[in-house]
């Protein structure tokens, strides 16, 4: 196995896979700021602080992650972790970043029902509000970026529309794929050819094959298992294991997919989901983990188990697409017809987090002209004033308490 450096290989062993452990613990406890911050992190932590890999394949590695379907700054903290300790060591790489906001968000759901009455109802919706600014920061921010043109800016149309007027996942899955398929036809001018690379080396052949095969066993093979079954663990693992695999864009683009699994399902109430939603912007960590939270509110399995179940299941996805990719990912992103495709894929989840903001975000949360003004005031706290979403939350919690 060769690593992310150009530094000889050292041998893995219990040692180094705790060592990463530790050091993705720390990250974990005090990450904030969502995954463009977590990516800044993990640059001074590990290109500029210990040197476990260079400034270049850094880069490669984010633009690798940020290529594939899942949560960007946890698959690359994976792939540290593998180049680091092997597999043993992107385990203990994902573990320490992902546990402490899953636990802050497993412990939110064990006093939901705390928060559906007098000060808790307060505090809800303050949260509720919260995530209207976010996600508006969201869209705002993707669509400058992923949408900058008319072509694009027509592609996250269309996957707006098609996820306004049809309901369910299908609905998400069918824009992403239409998105891709119109970047192929419409967005292939050509930027400079990405220099060619050697990351894909950090992982042996045989083993993103199999990562590859098992992420296309689960896929096709899940749902075909949940209906025949009618378990509704398996039915929870399926849902939640299709939103990890289409998320493109970021974080809070899981937001609509997991909705579509969990309240459109009725698993989860609606008040309660952006309730949980707001809470995760005050954690450290991946905003992934979200998923704990509404595995523990399921019905079946519910609590630690459904955390635990929804938690690898969000996951899961995006960290067996790192392993599949690694091998071959200098030959694939050196193909104009997939930097295309992903193009018009990006632009239409722009569309998908357009309509999560519309529905269930703001027809939930703007019940008043003074909602709308709190709103708008944390929008323009996060995008004109740079202030992290804790510093916007406390201002709609108060807000909203004052008003």
């Amino acid at each position: 196995m060769a690593p992310l450096s150009d530094a000889p290989p050292e041998p893995i062993s219990r040692h180094r896979a705790a060592e990463v452990f530790r050091v993705f613990l720390g990250l974990g406890l005090t990450s904030f700021g969502g995954p463009i911050a977590h990516l800044g992190y993990f640059r001074h932590a590990f290109v500029e602080r210990r040197r476990w890999l260079d400034e270049a394949r850094y880069a490669d590695l984010v633009a690798l992650c940020q290529f594939l379907p899942g949560p960007a700054s946890s698959q690359v903290g994976f792939a540290i972790g593998y180049g680091r300790a092997g597999l043993p060591g992107a385990l203990a790489a994902w573990a320490g970043f992902t546990l402490p906001s899953a636990l802050l968000l497993y412990a939110v759901a064990l006093g939901a029902d705390r928060l559906q009455s007098g000060v808790g109802a307060d505090l809800t919706h303050s949260l509720k509000i919260l995530a209207v600014a976010v996600v508006a920061q969201a869209v705002w921010g993707m669509a400058r970026t992923l949408a900058p043109d008319r072509t694009r800016a027509a592609i996250a149309l269309l996957g707006l529309a098609l996820t306004s007027l049809l309901a369910g996942a299908g609905a998400q899955g069918l824009a992403i794929v239409l998105g891709a398929l119109l970047g192929l036809a419409f967005c292939r001018a050509e930027t400079q050819a990405p220099a060619p690379d050697t990351l894909g080396r950090a992982a042996p052949r045989r083993l993103g094959l199999a990562a590859g095969a098992l992420f296309l066993g689960l896929a096709l093979g899940l749902p075909l298992a949940a209906s025949l079954a009618g378990s509704p663990a398996l039915q929870l693992f399926d849902g939640i294991f299709r939103s990890g695999a289409f998320v493109f864009g970021g974080g809070h683009v899981v937001l609509p997919l997991l909705e579509a699994e969990t309240v459109q399902r009725g698993l989860v109430g609606t008040d309660a989901f952006l309730a949980g939603y707001g809470a995760a912007q005050l954690v450290p960590g991946p905003l992934f983990t979200f998923a704990a939270y509404l595995g523990a509110l399921a019905p079946a399995p519910g609590g630690l188990a459904g955390a635990t179940l929804a938690l690898i299941a969000i996951f899961l996805p995006g960290l067996l697409l790192v392993l599949a990719a690694l091998p071959f990912w200098d030959g694939l992103r050196r193909r104009p017809l997939a930097r295309a495709a992903m193009r018009g894929a990006n632009a239409a989840v722009v569309g998908l987090l357009g309509a999560a903001l519309y529905d269930p975000v703001w027809t939930h949360a703007i019940l008043a002209p003074r909602d709308l003004v709190i709103a708008v005031a944390g929008f323009l706290l996060l995008t004109l004033w740079a202030r992290p979403p804790w510093q916007v939350a406390l201002f709609t919690v108060l807000a909203g308490f004052i008003l």
